[in-house]
């Protein structure tokens, strides 16, 4: 089994020099296009490409020679831009970016990265033509109206709808990830469903509820007794941009941020229907109506129907798996990965009872501010104590994670009498004194077995050479696995969601290894990770890995970050006993390396 694909967006909470140089380059480049967009003298223009070609091509890390003041030793880099790559380091944007953003529509800048438009010809539709999306662009191309505009014609018109129908625009606008897909999808659906009773029920469907790491659209299911109404509070929320169709079946329309909404009114009796159909993955549904008729049935959003007899339809989605002969199949399981026949009420495999976030008792991968945290010990204590967990490890950063603020030996030792201390004061929870140790290219750790010896627990994770080949890396990770004094693998592929591609490793090879030493992989909760992916963690389980899932929280408020571990976990197929921290704190020992209480 291999880790898979190329992806980027900016993680809130990983170390900020990680910032890849394609990534730096693709934000100056789009900071290029905005202010050729906005009219800026072409010199402008043409020192923000410049900047990001050399960015590119730097052979080493544009981010940790800015985040050392030294970018402007990099050909066209000035002291300007120095100061905009620190800022997108701190904070993920460029605020020059972020105003001239507000000022065009973002459908827009979708256009202008179009082949064969670019941003002087985006300006010119928008001013010209008021075309500021990729469907009005469609619709302009296909009344021949793009050819009204001087300088352009029908071979324009072609390539343009050749683009649009390989979804080039599309492809260029990112994915959400989970949480915020989450947070304007419940901001909707809340909305709507207080809109003066338009709304009698608004539901959350699609990619969103089945905890997916990244979502394209939003899918959102009513039921109403005014329809038009409905649509029209959905015209008026603040979130929408605009509102491409509309008709008695619902809606479709985009928010201003480019996430596409799909409104889809239900009725009462027939909710179940609706909802199934589109919270299933494509796959999961297709395998459905096949199953269905084997059983002389067919299902579609609107019901069952049956030959000779009458369409029925199901108020829930557990009358409906009924009707076809299964048991409920929780949202996060509907990828057709074998549900259906464990789903079977005639004998099938049974389902599991998934992992609820109600059953993790502790977190065993936080920071603070001994390294690249931003809350003390004893702040990051109480706080996992208000969420219930009976203890917590404190993971700061080893000696040679190399971006900054490591715990040196000494300060580790000094850490250990910290957390010592705190404990003795901080009532109602276990604060066990940890390290998240780097593992270096050799596959040695960081400190020394006299060190580790002192921990209570010790997670060890890769955080530089990532460029290893495949057979190296995975020598690289097993030796760490095979260390006596580790516990727990942290973010075992690497990978980044929409930023960073796993690293190349056998994974097999390193479950194989796991099991055999009893050594726990993570499934680590950061959004931007989820690292074991849900693939790799039923994998892991199924060779015989325990998983822990932690938060890899670096203040208090990312300690919520265990909710897209679990989300995984569920995903994954997992229950409460294939989970480490679902058991009290000398229960977990007895899982590891070393026996006993601690």
């Amino acid at each position: 089994m291999r880790a898979g694909a190329q992806q980027w967006a900016y993680p809130d909470d990983v170390p900020k020099p990680e910032l890849p140089n394609a990534a730096i380059a693709e934000a100056l480049e789009e900071l290029g296009d905005l202010y050729e967009l906005d009219g800026a003298i072409v010199h402008r223009v043409v020192a923000y490409r410049t900047a990001a070609r050399t960015v590119r091509e730097a052979p080493v890390s544009v981010a940790a020679l800015a985040r050392a003041g030294r970018a402007t030793e990099l050909p066209g880099i000035g002291a300007t831009l120095q100061e905009k790559i620190v800022a997108l380091l701190d904070s993920g944007t460029i605020p020059a970016t972020q105003k001239l953003r507000a000022k065009f529509p973002p459908g827009l800048i979708a256009i202008m990265r179009l082949p064969g438009l670019g941003p002087k010809r985006a300006r010119q539709l928008h001013d010209e033509l008021g075309i500021d999306s990729p469907e009005a662009l469609r619709q302009a191309a296909q009344a021949q109206r793009l050819r009204t505009v001087r300088g352009l014609g029908p071979k324009l018109e072609q390539s343009v709808l050749a683009a649009l129908e390989a979804g080039a625009a599309e492809r260029l606008a990112p994915r959400v990830l989970l949480p915020k897909a989450l947070q304007l999808g419940e901001a909707l659906s809340a909305a709507l469903a207080d809109s003066d009773g338009a709304a009698t029920q608004v539901l959350l469907a699609g990619s969103a509820r089945r905890q997916a790491d990244s979502v394209k659209d939003l899918d959102l299911i009513a039921t109403t007794s005014r329809p038009a109404a409905l649509l029209k509070a959905l015209e008026e929320l603040d979130q929408i941009e605009s509102v491409s169709s509309t008709g008695e079946a619902g809606a479709r329309a985009r928010t201003h941020a480019g996430v596409r909404v799909e409104l889809r009114i239900a009725k009462r009796g027939a909710v179940g229907n609706m909802l199934q159909h589109f919270t299933g993955s494509g796959r999961h549904n297709a395998a459905l109506r096949e199953a269905a008729v084997r059983r002389g049935l067919h299902v579609s959003e609107y019901g069952v129907s049956e030959e000779g007899a009458a369409t029925r339809t199901c108020a829930t989605e557990a009358e409906l798996y009924e009707l076809l002969g299964l048991a409920y199949i929780e949202p996060e399981l509907r990828e057709d990965r074998g549900e259906l026949d464990a789903a079977r009420l005639d004998g099938g495999p049974a389902l599991p009872r998934l992992l609820t976030l109600e059953q993790i008792r502790g977190d065993l991968h936080c920071h603070t501010i001994a390294s690249d945290g931003h809350n003390t010990i004893e702040e990051m204590a109480t706080a996992a104590r208000e969420r219930g967990y009976e203890y917590i490890a404190f993971t700061d950063h080893s000696a040679s994670h190399g971006f900054g603020n490591e715990v040196s030996p000494a300060q580790l030792r000094r850490q250990i009498e910290l957390v010592r201390e705190a404990d003795a004061r901080v009532e109602g929870i276990r604060l066990l004194a940890g390290s998240e140790v780097n593992i270096l290219p050799d596959g040695r750790l960081d400190y020394d077995d006299e060190l580790l010896a002192q921990l209570d627990w010790v997670i060890a994770s890769m955080h530089t050479a990532f460029g290893m080949g495949e057979a190296a890396m995975t020598r690289r990770m097993i030796s760490a696995i095979e260390h006596p004094l580790v516990d727990a693998i942290g973010h075992p592929t690497g990978r980044l969601i929409q930023r960073r591609a796993p690293y190349a490793i056998d994974l097999d090879a390193v479950f194989a290894a796991a099991a055999a030493t009893r050594t726990m992989l993570e499934i680590n909760g950061n959004p931007d990770r989820r690292d074991l992916t849900d693939v790799h963690a039923r994998a892991a389980a199924r060779a015989g890995v325990t998983v822990v899932i932690d938060s890899d929280a670096h203040r208090v408020a990312t300690l919520q970050n265990m909710r897209w571990g679990v989300a995984t976990a569920r995903r994954a197929w997992l229950s409460a006993r294939e989970v480490a921290n679902t058991r009290s704190w000398p229960q977990l020992r007895k899982l590891g390396k070393k026996k006993g209480a601690g």
